[in-house]
């Protein structure tokens, strides 16, 4: 039996986002992986059962890493109840996103490998459909206006934004991105 280290497991999974920008769901190997954390070859295979579960660790690994550290939190908490908060909160998370561009990256080209894997489908559906629902949760909990329907279409139009952004860089500013989602919280999200 082999002994594995967390640490170890974690590089595994992060060069393993690495790849999947990098190189896209098809050139995700186990040898890529090991070249791209700098260890022994056979070191992935060692550590993860199949490809399959490497991409759904990947995937995993993403979301843990997009989320907000404690201090953005606990000024979330504290902040004002009104659009000019929630548009702030907006502003942080696609920077925060478009700050991990290789996570983002890789949970793109999961996506699209979900399309021909049904079992990466079921997992990825699993994942996104809980965080949309955290999502609302949240919002519906931190007393900001606007409702889940509010909270699904930011979450639509703000991904593409994001795609955007990261794929094509130069078609928008980051003053224009600013703006952008200011304008679409404005537009979505009515203050009761």
């Amino acid at each position: 039996m082999v002994r594995r280290n967390d640490q170890r497991r974690a590089a595994l999974v992060d060069a393993a986002i690495e790849v999947l920008a990098r190189d896209g769901a098809r050139g995700l190997t186990f040898r890529a992986v090991d070249g791209a954390a700098a260890v022994p070859p056979g070191t992935a295979s060692n550590y993860f059962s199949s490809r399959d579960e490497l991409l759904t660790q990947a995937g995993a690994r993403v979301y843990e890493r997009l989320q907000p550290d404690e201090a953005t939190l606990a000024r979330h908490r504290t902040a004002g109840r009104h659009r000019e908060t929630y548009a702030e909160l907006m502003r942080e998370l696609v920077g925060r996103v478009a700050a991990f561009r290789t996570g983002y990256l890789a949970l793109l080209e999961l996506r699209l490998e979900a399309t021909r894997r049904p079992e990466l489908r079921a997992v990825l559906t699993e994942r996104v459909r809980a965080d949309l629902a955290a999502n609302v949760a949240y919002h519906e909990a931190s007393g900001l206006p606007g409702d889940a329907t509010a909270v699904k279409l930011l979450y639509l139009a703000l991904n593409w934004l994001i795609v955007e952004q990261l794929t094509l860089p130069d078609v928008l500013s980051e003053a224009e991105r600013d703006e952008l989602v200011t304008a679409a919280v404005e537009r979505i999200v009515t203050e009761t």
